[in-house]
């Protein structure tokens, strides 16, 4: 069901016609970044790795007359990010305009408590994936013509908050690759 033009706030600026993905909004920032998103007209896509969370949040979405699609994912496997961009690319007809990389995920231990896969994973997950997902999504939003690209963080990848130092080190590192990335734009990429 597809929301009325008259319901969006006419304060604000439309997405409509606009088309997103943002990896894990089924919950916290990714869940309002979908509503935010949707709510101004955009048609969204999100990923979540709990089938029954997607399917609880799309009905949900559908009710408040969003459109939004969903994947079930784990992002922190390089062959379910590629299937989940095939997917994103048939529901989108090879376009995008929006990539929010919100997905994250932490396992609180002290450093000299991870596991080699544990480590693996968290970096697999909060930052790799950010880097593949920018790789994937290049030809759709080159052929969209417009669009961003956003990276969510965390105040732990500037400062010790004693959330892990894995998740520190990954968050960090995105921030860094950030600033790094800023001066792009569409032209010399």
């Amino acid at each position: 069901m597809a929301k009325s033009e008259s319901s969006f706030n006419d304060s604000r600026w439309s997405l409509k016609g606009m088309t997103g993905l943002v990896t894990g909004g089924t919950r916290g920032i990714g869940h309002a970044v979908v509503e935010e998103l949707a709510g101004l007209g955009a048609t969204v896509h999100t990923c979540s790795r709990n089938e029954t969370e997607l399917k609880k949040c799309l009905k949900e979405w559908e009710g408040k007359g969003f459109v939004v699609t969903g994947s079930v994912c784990d992002v922190s496997f390089r062959a379910q990010r590629e299937k989940l961009m095939e997917e994103v690319s048939s529901v989108f007809n090879g376009k995008l305009n929006i990539l929010v990389n919100n997905v994250g995920t932490n396992i609180r231990k002290r450093t000299t408590e991870y596991s080699a896969e544990e480590f693996s994973y968290l970096m697999a997950t909060n930052l790799e994936s950010a880097y593949h997902f920018c790789q994937l999504t290049y030809p759709l939003i080159k052929a969209a013509g417009v669009g961003s690209i956003v990276f969510i963080s965390s105040v732990a990848g500037l400062i010790d908050i004693g959330s892990g130092s894995i998740y520190g080190a990954a968050k960090g590192s995105l921030l860094i690759w950030c600033l790094d990335c800023e001066h792009l734009d569409a032209k010399n990429v």
